[in-house]
């Protein structure tokens, strides 16, 4: 098994046996999603959808399938998860691309590129931005500001720490959970998840990046928060 598998095989097992509680958040997902959509004008254009960071829609496309959406993109740094997430989602009443890059890199090209990512009504992203420095994460929210539909939303879900809680208080406490909580990873599995968090999670404060959004120009809103003071979701909108 290379290492990509090794790697893959230990996130699948995380969201089966709901650790990071993915249904939850589908559902929260889901329930942002209607409420937004509900509030458009019945003639609106159907709305395009950027998903970045998409993964393998294990979990979304049931609901992505069922959405009145125009067309949906998807981006992933990580090439062959895009084909998983293309036979996920299935045939669909509108148009669907797939894109291999990454956020940041999107979030600062110029406008006038392809058109599939330029100005989304709906921009979603799960489990990718807390990736990011505190500063990238800064101007990541920028850039996407510049980039949206101005009367769009982008539904951010994502690990976060508590407001005043450092990287390393976070990370020891996360460690700690996945020792004692999550037996369906084997010994190996749970050392990947560790070892992974340790060296590449910067979960943003939770109050700070709520103020680093408002200055970037969004309205913030917790739509959902899990029960472990770390997987949360905000609804954006644009000021």
């Amino acid at each position: 098994m290379d290492f990509f598998e090794r790697q893959w095989s230990s996130y699948r097992a995380v969201v089966e046996h709901d650790l990071m509680e993915h249904r939850a958040v589908a559902r929260a997902t889901e329930a942002a999603l209607r409420h937004w959509l509900a509030q458009r004008p019945a003639t609106a254009t159907p709305p395009a959808l950027l998903d970045l960071g998409c993964g393998d829609l294990a979990l979304l496309a049931p609901l992505l399938r069922d959405l009145p959406l125009g067309r949906y993109s998807g981006l992933d740094l990580t090439a062959v998860v895009l084909p998983l997430a293309e036979r996920a989602l299935g045939p669909v009443p509108y148009a669907t691309d797939w894109h291999i890059g990454d956020l940041l890199a999107w979030a600062q090209a110029p406008e006038g590129g392809d058109p599939a990512l330029d100005q989304p009504d709906i921009l979603h992203s799960a489990f990718a931005i807390h990736h990011l420095s505190d500063a990238q994460k800064q101007t990541f929210l920028q850039g996407a500001r510049r980039r949206m539909n101005a009367n769009g939303v982008f539904l951010w879900v994502d690990v976060f720490r508590e407001p005043g809680e450092t990287r390393d208080a976070y990370i020891a406490r996360y460690c700690q959970r996945i020792r004692s909580g999550w037996q369906p990873l084997s010994p190996e599995q749970q050392a990947q998840v560790i070892d992974h968090l340790s060296q590449c999670d910067i979960p943003a404060d939770r109050a700070a990046i709520q103020a680093s959004a408002e200055q970037a120009g969004w309205r913030w809103r917790w739509a959902w928060q899990g029960q472990h003071q770390a997987e949360a979701m905000a609804v954006l909108t644009p000021n």
